[in-house]
């Protein structure tokens, strides 16, 4: 058995044990140093966002049995994607591929908040009135599954070899739990971080509740499209401790922190006046570092 082929067979079992090991470490982290104070029941949350995790998982197996690494396997197969038609040495192509992909889900991210009905399915995430591990893996499943034919669509457009795409799913499942865990990083470790990793500090603007500050660090992984595309937001008006998180007009547990809430949240309510290029610094204090 060569090497693919052993990372095919076991990938979910890889996946797993990295998900499971930096989950805990970042929980730990959270409980050693707490960046804020947290304001709804982290029982009640942490049970209802793992039971949405658990829920996603079995449907997306369910669905695409193989996932996006599968995908990789079948283009690979029949010589799909640009990476197959141009010779690049391994390590190079997978180096491309992994930061292509995370560009990918980069646009991905805007575009759920610039297209009206995206956004309703998006609202899971955000509608978190809290801020945590457990919220980097929040999302609705119809969005779940969106996401999933998009990288089917960018696996056959780019032809990434299999090692990068398990690589990008771990590194993405791995940096999302720790951009959105609850802890503190000292400023100066974070400042020189944050040029290479989206940092906690740097993705929980993103979860503001005031929209020109939702609409900027859309980066999960790789913080520079946001540098490069002019969304990058160096901190939030009010401070870390003083951000509301959240969406404006929904605040009630039952809806924001029930499983049965969660999957029903998109068809709530109207969306009116978001608009995503409503972004202002209207003090030094938001000033780009």
């Amino acid at each position: 058995m060569n090497w693919n082929d052993w990372l095919l067979a076991h990938e979910p079992a890889v996946r797993l044990t990295f998900f499971v090991g930096v989950f805990v470490l970042v929980a730990l982290f959270e409980i050693a140093a707490p960046r804020r104070a947290l304001t709804v029941s982290k029982v009640m949350r942490w049970g209802n966002n793992i039971s949405l995790v658990v829920f996603n998982t079995v449907l997306l197996r369910l669905l695409f049995p193989a996932a996006a690494v599968g995908m990789a396997a079948f283009a690979a197969e029949r010589g799909w994607g640009l990476l197959n038609y141009v010779e690049l040495p391994f390590w190079v192509a997978t180096l491309v591929a992994v930061v292509a992909l995370d560009f990918v889900i980069w646009l991905q991210h805007v575009m759920v908040h610039a297209i009206p009905v995206l956004w309703r399915l998006h609202r899971v995430h955000h509608a978190d009135p809290d801020y945590d591990v457990t919220t980097g893996a929040r999302f609705h499943p119809i969005e779940i599954i969106l996401s999933m034919l998009i990288k089917f669509a960018t696996i056959a457009v780019l032809g990434p070899p299999v090692v990068a795409v398990i690589l990008f799913e771990v590194l993405l499942n791995a940096t999302a739990m720790f951009n959105h865990g609850n802890v503190r990083l000292p400023e100066a470790v974070d400042r020189v971080l944050r040029l290479f990793v989206v940092t906690p500090d740097m993705h929980r603007v993103h979860h503001s509740v005031e929209d020109d500050e939702t609409n900027s660090n859309f980066g999960f992984s790789l913080p520079w499209w946001d540098r490069l595309f002019g969304t990058y937001r160096a901190q939030p008006r009010g401070g870390h401790e003083g951000m509301i998180i959240g969406i404006h007009g929904y605040r009630e547990p039952r809806d924001v922190s029930w499983l049965s809430g969660l999957l029903v949240l998109p068809w709530r309510g109207r969306i009116s006046g978001y608009v995503i290029n409503r972004r202002s610094w209207p003090g030094p204090e938001d000033e780009h570092e």
